[in-house]
């Protein structure tokens, strides 16, 4: 290690390493860059015994070829002085060569969770002797929605030591792993940049799916004292038609940004007009097309209902350039949370995160029977709305809340 100038530990190894090295199941949550490959390379390296064994000792899981190449180095590189073989699988293609490369003996096999269980499947992949199972980016591969394929070839490894690393820890990741690491310990790491970028204030909802994010955006936008002037932001130009559609708000509240369509009603192609028209409080902006040269000066409310693919164009708009006093509200599902991590850790700070109103209508698939009394708003479902004295169901603290009163009386 020291001849590859691993001169000091990084925190993540510090404190999984001894776990892992002990037999411990862990769930590594940290950002790209942390460390968190080298920490099980190490940690399997430490454990493992040279044996004559034929069938693998160890199963590392990455979701990709470039990951399985850089897995596959990162073991040859610390792995000199060992006696191991390594050997990382292709994501596609024949599979008699390596089904041969297998039979001969291979101590450490990488590959994608899909070939890793084709391989199996037509015997060429022994699994009986599995120490170590291992998940790499392990984001990406619930992404690619292959957890299915995760928990089988966990469940044929029969009784081993698992360890899962990602970028980020939820609910869809511990669906993943729950059959067959349930207590597994959860060791987490926080790295931001090292200075830190002067903002505005920011807000962040962590909502299941994007109905739902309909959902909340419909509920907060009930309260039209706070709400007086906002602009959410989403990819694509489809997006914010369909968005606007969704929106239950009375006629003219609500304006797309250049619109689909040049002939909708409520579309508008600049948003000095959106500034102008009093009864219009909701303008609707696609990053598709869209240049950064927006002039957002004097709306207090920007919302980005989805996380930019473009990383610049969050950060521009929520960091701060002026006196005004703007608040910034990101909605994010499980899949877009890796992404808006690695937001925070530009930013050089940690978002505040906002717990969902107690009765916001969560959207669940039709194969999950709903809660009693549940409707489905966006669906077009009859739906009662509150009286306004009690329809304020966003929680937002009274401290924030007067806040937001006082700067829009002031306007």
């Amino acid at each position: 290690m020291k001849e590859l100038g691993y001169f000091t530990a990084k925190e993540i190894q510090l404190k999984s390493l001894s776990r892992i090295i002990g037999g411990h199941n862990i769930i590594g949550i940290a950002p790209e860059g942390a460390g968190k490959t080298t920490t099980y390379v190490l940690g399997v390296l430490m454990r493992l015994k040279y044996t004559l064994d034929e069938a693998p000792k160890v199963l590392v899981l990455a979701p990709n070829e470039e990951k399985i190449a850089e897995i596959v180095d990162r073991f040859l590189t610390i792995s000199k002085n060992k006696d191991l073989h390594i050997m990382g699988l292709k994501a596609s293609g024949s599979m008699e060569e390596e089904i041969e490369g297998l039979v001969r003996g291979v101590d450490i096999v990488v590959a994608t969770p899909n070939r890793a269980r084709a391989v199996y499947l037509k015997l060429g992949l022994n699994l009986n002797r599995i120490q170590m199972f291992i998940i790499d980016d392990a984001e990406e591969i619930v992404k690619q929605g292959v957890q299915t394929t995760v928990r089988e070839l966990a469940q044929s490894c029969g009784k081993v030591q698992y360890l899962a690393f990602s970028t980020v820890e939820h609910e869809k990741l511990h669906i993943m792993i729950e059959d067959f690491m349930p207590f597994a310990t959860v060791v987490e790491v926080e790295e931001f940049a090292e200075q830190r970028a002067e903002t505005h204030e920011l807000m962040l909802y962590q909502v299941p799916n994007f109905t739902t994010k309909i959902n909340l955006l419909n509920a907060l936008m009930r309260d039209e004292e706070v709400f007086e002037k906002v602009v959410v932001f989403v990819n694509s130009r489809l997006t914010a038609q369909k968005l606007g559609q969704s929106l239950h708000t009375k006629k003219g509240e609500v304006a797309v940004l250049h619109p689909l369509f040049h002939d909708d009603e409520w579309g508008i192609d600049d948003i000095d007009d959106f500034k102008q028209i009093p009864e219009c409080r909701i303008l609707i902006v696609a990053n598709e097309g869209t240049t950064n040269d927006i002039d957002l000066s004097g709306i207090p409310f920007i919302f980005h209902f989805e996380i930019p693919e473009n990383r610049t164009d969050f950060l521009q708009r929520i960091v701060k350039t002026s006196a005004e006093e703007v608040i910034a509200i990101t909605f994010a599902t499980d899949i877009e949370l890796p992404e808006f991590k690695k937001i925070e850790h530009s930013l050089g700070q940690k978002v505040h995160v906002i717990p969902l109103p107690d009765d916001l209508i969560i959207y669940r698939p039709s194969n999950t029977p709903k809660e009693k009394n549940e409707v489905d708003e966006s669906q077009g479902g009859a739906f009662h709305k509150k009286k306004p004295s009690n329809s304020k169901t966003y929680n937002i603290g009274a401290g924030t809340k007067a806040k937001m009163t006082m700067k829009n009386k002031k306007r």
